[in-house]
């Protein structure tokens, strides 16, 4: 079951486990007042701060184009690790935003 963030009147953050969905807007407190559901401490680390650096085979490049990325990026502003083998590699949800835009591309199932 998920965890939920509620914030009191005082600003302490409380958690609560409840099934999927069915969460309230409110708890009661052990001192009695309440605290309201909290979706900005629910959110923290999205988007995700591990797993960084990315090397994305995706928005890779034959090997003999690897340079040429390489020099490209560079030229629009957002220079950028490429691997041997073509990849690049991005340095955090920014870079691969950033130079995913400088080449016309986006991810669809991304956040960005």
């Amino acid at each position: 079951m998920p965890t939920y963030c509620y914030a009191s009147p005082t600003g302490e953050v409380v958690e609560r486990v409840f099934p999927m969905g069915k969460a309230p807007k409110t708890v009661k407190l052990a001192d009695g007042s309440r605290a309201t559901r909290s979706f900005h401490h629910e959110a923290v680390g999205v988007p995700p701060t591990k797993g960084w650096p990315l090397t994305c085979i995706a928005s890779g490049v034959h090997v003999s184009q690897a340079q040429q990325l390489r020099d490209y990026l560079k030229q629009h502003g957002v220079p950028t690790e490429v691997t041997a083998g073509g990849d690049p590699v991005y340095r955090d949800t920014n870079h691969r935003r950033r130079a995913l835009q400088v080449r016309g591309m986006f991810d669809r199932a991304s956040f960005n």
